[in-house]
C-alpha cells in the first residue's frame, strides 16, 4: 500500500459529476474521465468503499457530502468510489433517497488502476478496502486511513486532518477544525 510521501500513481477512472442523476442532462454528459492530472492545484480527498448498493457505504458517502462546503472552502475536491462502474453510481443515486442529487464526485475504478496502484484491494473479497487518502496539490499523499470492510469511517475526522495539514504547523492531538497550532516560541 502506498503511504505518506508517495505520489499517487497514474490512473484513469470514470467520474460521475456532482448532482447528476441521468447519463446526460441538458446535453451534458454525467461522465468524465479523471486522472492523476485532474483538479490541478487542488487538495483531494479520495475515499473508497467496497460496493455500490450496500448498507454501510451510503452512510459514509452522505456524511462526506454534508461536509462538501467545508472541504470546498479548503480548496479540496472530494471523490468517492468503488470498483463498480459509473452506471451503478447513477442507478444508486436514483434508487437511494439519501444519494439523490449527490453534490460530490463519484467514480468507478473498473480497471483497478487506482485501487491496485494504491494497493488497497481486499483480494479475498475482490473489492476496495475502506481507504481514505488526503492528497496535496502536488499529488503527494499526506494522510492515509484504512478500515476493514465492515466498519465505516468518520468524515469529520478527515476534514479535521485536512485542516491541520493545511496549516503546515504543529497540531496537537484532537485539535478542532480551525483550532490553535502549537507555538514553539511560547513553549
Amino acid at each position: 500500500m502506498l503511504g505518506i510521501g508517495d505520489r499517487i500513481p497514474e490512473f484513469s477512472i470514470t467520474g460521475v459529476k456532482p448532482k447528476f442523476m441521468a447519463h446526460e442532462e441538458n446535453g451534458v454528459s454525467a461522465f468524465e474521465t479523471i486522472t492523476q492530472d485532474s483538479f490541478e492545484g487542488k487538495w483531494k480527498v479520495i475515499f473508497f468503499y467496497p460496493k455500490d448498493f450496500t448498507f454501510v457505504c451510503p452512510t459514509e458517502i452522505v456524511e462526506f457530502a454534508k461536509l462538501n462546503k467545508e472541504f470546498s472552502d479548503r480548496d479540496c475536491i472530494v471523490l468517492g468510489g468503488s470498483t463498480d462502474n459509473e452506471f451503478c453510481k447513477l442507478a444508486w443515486r436514483r434508487e437511494h433517497k439519501d444519494l439523490a442529487n449527490l453534490d460530490q464526485w463519484s467514480f468507478g475504478d473498473t480497471n483497478g488502476s487506482l485501487v491496485d496502484g494504491l494497493g488497497i484491494r481486499d483480494y479475498e473479497a475482490g473489492v476496495a478496502l475502506r481507504a481514505t487518502f488526503v492528497v496535496d496539490p502536488h499529488n503527494v499523499i499526506q494522510h492515509v486511513t484504512v478500515n476493514g470492510l465492515n466498519v465505516g469511517r468518520n468524515p469529520k475526522e478527515t476534514l479535521r486532518v485536512l485542516d491541520a495539514l493545511q496549516t503546515d504547523e504543529l497540531c496537537a492531538c484532537n485539535r478542532p477544525v480551525g483550532g490553535d497550532v502549537i507555538d514553539l516560541k511560547a513553549a
